[in-house]
């Protein structure tokens, strides 16, 4: 019996580079044969955010591991995020996520079905950083 089952490496994995941060996908069906769903890291930049948008065909689910934000879901009014907070957002639903710290906001997030992390890389400024390489942050004025 050989074993097909292994540790995902994240080092392994490019990553998505955008102008308010960076993502991870470490389970997603373009780099996991037979995974319906997504799981990937998002590191938001200080001051950036991921603006309203939504996804009409999968729900998400967000995890915050580290930072503050402000997280608006539905056009209500945002409200205060950090470590150990959990988003369900039902398909279909608008939301954004803001940094109002001073280091990254770091959240894992989960399409179900996947499919809005190959969307990314239609956004303008959409960058695949190579395995094994760090997305370059810059600093604005």
């Amino acid at each position: 019996m050989t074993n097909e089952y292994k540790a995902i490496d994240p080092r392994d994995l490019p990553a998505q580079s955008f102008e308010w941060g960076a993502t991870k996908w470490l389970v997603a069906p373009s780099v996991t044969p037979g995974a319906n769903m997504s799981f990937g890291e998002v590191a938001v930049l200080p001051g950036r955010g991921h603006d309203r948008h939504n996804h009409p065909d999968s729900e998400e689910i967000l995890y915050f591991l580290s930072g503050e934000g402000m997280q608006m879901v539905g056009d209500e009014e945002p409200f205060p995020v950090g470590p150990g907070d959990t988003i369900y957002i039902p398909a279909g639903v608008f939301h954004s996520t803001m940094n109002t710290g001073w280091g990254p906001l770091r959240v894992i997030a989960i399409y179900n079905p996947a499919g809005p992390e190959k969307d990314l890389e239609g956004l303008p400024d959409f960058l695949e950083v190579a395995p094994g390489d760090a997305p370059g942050w810059t600093r604005s004025s």
